[in-house]
């Protein structure tokens, strides 16, 4: 059976080859992500990961984590497909914007300016898989009890997550006071401020089942390469011609 296990944890190699990534020229890196449906067991840890990392707020999700029945009565399966950002090659909602806040960055990363982002929800609309969400500034807070006495309420809890600042794209944007990304469309953008840093995304740390592989894909020596480059490889809604940079293992 010890015969059978892998060599190496996959996280192992894939920090490994984000280190190697960041030696290179930045015009040279292309960030890639391949997501194995086959070891994906739908326990949200990476959605959960997500949200604990770039501290979103309710109606604000990154990653969500789709759930699909399989087969015909009565051999009935379930497969579960994670949706982050894809990062098209191609992409409809940066065309959708009509003041710039949306881009693509030299690594591939498709990203949201907050400071330029005026909230018209356009790219919502623009893309197909669904992947973008917009920020009305809401509270999971909101209902809860302050009372005399209670050594937890609102301000407690609000204090001690959500009015933490973010740290999306290595900013430390505002709590939920108003300020930018409230108001905002936001998304996935492949963790940059932990990539800038050796840190792999947060949603590849916390997949209990290794099915999140991520890299840079333009180096053959690197993991995600090799999962590209297999049999099973498919991406969602091909006949758009969008070339998303997420790749599924069947």
């Amino acid at each position: 059976m010890a015969r059978d296990l892998p060599q190496e944890d996959p996280l192992i190699r894939m920090q490994r080859d984000l280190k190697r990534a960041l030696k290179k020229n930045p015009r040279d890196i292309k960030w890639g992500m391949v997501i194995d449906i086959a070891k994906c067991i739908g326990c949200h840890a990476c959605t959960v990961g997500c949200v604990a990392e770039n501290k979103l707020p309710p109606g604000v999700v990154y990653r969500v984590v789709l759930e699909e029945e399989t087969g015909r009565y009565p051999f009935v399966g379930r497969r579960f497909i994670p949706r982050p950002c894809l990062h098209c090659q191609n992409p409809p909602c940066t065309k959708a914007c009509p003041v710039t806040a949306t881009w693509k960055t030299e690594q591939g990363a498709v990203i949201v300016d907050y400071n330029k982002c005026i909230g018209c929800r356009y790219c919502l609309v623009a893309c197909p898989y669904a992947a973008r969400t917009s920020d009305f500034g809401e509270w999971y807070t909101a209902e809860t009890a302050e009372l005399p006495g209670k050594l937890y309420g609102q301000k407690a809890a609000a204090n001690g997550y959500e009015a933490h600042p973010a740290a999306e794209y290595g900013q430390k944007w505002p709590g939920r006071n108003g300020g930018s990304p409230v108001g905002n469309a936001r998304k996935c953008h492949f963790c940059l401020h932990r990539l800038k840093v050796g840190m792999l995304p947060a949603c590849a740390t916390s997949c209990i089942g290794r099915a999140t592989i991520f890299g840079d894909r333009t180096d053959s020596h690197s993991l995600v390469y090799e999962m590209i480059g297999s049999p099973r490889v498919y991406v969602l809604k091909e006949e758009l011609g969008t070339r998303p940079a997420v790749y599924y293992l069947k």
